[in-house]
């Protein structure tokens, strides 16, 4: 409200700043979109990162580097740095703040920045607000927490330049395509776009341990899916289409894992009667199991992660991409433009 009433003010600055979130808790599949919008835009313009490091244990500005930990940074940052180690990733709870170090660092400036979890943080006004929302928890069947999961009333949308809705089915029928964008209400100035989980293969997180089948499609195969991500259902769905030995172990979300966490694992796993059996864990959550020393041999050795990304459905000629590349371009251009003029 103080926002709407402009007694809060937010900050414009002078280059593209493309804001990723959502409004419900969790489990919209914010990073992997990040990702896409990084391999998307880093072919032709220079990119930053700026994340706030959800659960980290430091405070302030710091620039993630590929040694630092999920502890200090928070476990998504590492895990985009990991996968782009030449784009600039940055922490900081403060936007504004956090922009500004950027921009005052970069041996090279920015193109464009990222803001990851952003939709609800206003002191930053972004050239484009993108708001993502789960096909499974649409956000006009919800209610505001306690009693649901959203963080802030579903008519804040219309703060959205682009709206899409994550983790739908990829045969998503057109007649519920159509209920979505009545029930959204989507205005002249919004788009609307559709998108489902890529899985990849079902990759060993130790070296030196040999890769199984991306799917092992033997009904009698135990896994044992083991999350501390906000909604595992949807992988939890995928697996069970290749087999339906699947035993969760569910932690809350970003759960900081500990050595006894891996050892009651260890001991459940050993417990399923499965001749064929494997433990399966999402991206994510890797990057603070793999922090943990000492972990127990049947981990190490049995311990599978199943990359994910987007691709988005029933959209003619990369109409998403093709957008957001041409905004930032035409908005470098006239930041360049602007900047000679001054220094004429």
């Amino acid at each position: 409200m103080l926002f709407n009433l402009n007694i809060l003010r937010s900050r414009e600055f002078d280059v593209p700043v493309i804001a990723v979130g959502n409004i419900t808790v969790g489990g919209t599949g914010k990073t992997p979109f990040t990702e896409h919008l990084i391999q998307l835009l880093s072919k032709k313009f220079i990119v930053a990162v700026l994340s706030r490091g959800y659960k980290r244990k430091s405070k302030g500005f710091l620039v993630v580097d590929v040694n630092a930990t999920s502890r200090m940074v928070g476990d998504e940052p590492i895990q985009i740095k990991s996968k782009f180690p030449s784009v600039l990733v940055a922490v900081d709870e403060k936007r504004v703040r956090g922009i500004e170090k950027i921009l005052e660092l970069s041996e090279k400036r920015p193109d464009v920045i990222l803001l990851d979890d952003a939709f609800q943080h206003r002191y930053v006004t972004p050239a484009i607000n993108i708001l993502l929302i789960d096909f499974s928890r649409m956000i006009t069947e919800d209610d505001l927490l306690p009693y649901g999961r959203l963080r802030e009333p579903a008519s804040n949308r219309d703060r959205a330049n682009i709206i899409v809705v994550t983790k739908c089915p990829r045969e998503i029928k057109p007649i519920d395509e159509r209920i979505i964008t009545k029930d959204l209400h989507i205005w002249p100035y919004q788009d609307l776009f559709f998108s489902c989980i890529k899985y990849g293969e079902l990759t060993p997180l130790f070296s030196g341990v040999v890769a199984k089948a991306k799917f092992l499609p033997d009904e009698n195969t135990g896994i044992l899916l083991v999350t501390g991500i906000a909604n595992p259902q949807s992988l939890r769905d995928k697996l069970l289409q290749t087999t339906k030995s699947v035993v969760s172990s569910i932690f809350p979300d970003h759960h900081p894992f500990t050595l006894k966490d891996m050892e009651k694992i260890a001991d459940q796993f050993e417990s399923m009667v499965a001749t064929n059996k494997i433990i399966v864990t999402t991206e994510k959550d890797t990057f603070r199991i793999i922090e943990i020393e000492n972990l127990p041999e049947v981990i190490v050795k049995n311990l599978y992660y199943i990359p994910i990304g987007i691709s988005f459905i029933n959209q003619p000629e990369n109409d998403f991409d093709k957008k957001i590349l041409k905004y930032v371009g035409e908005n470098k251009s006239n930041f360049e433009l602007h900047s000679r003029k001054n220094k004429i």
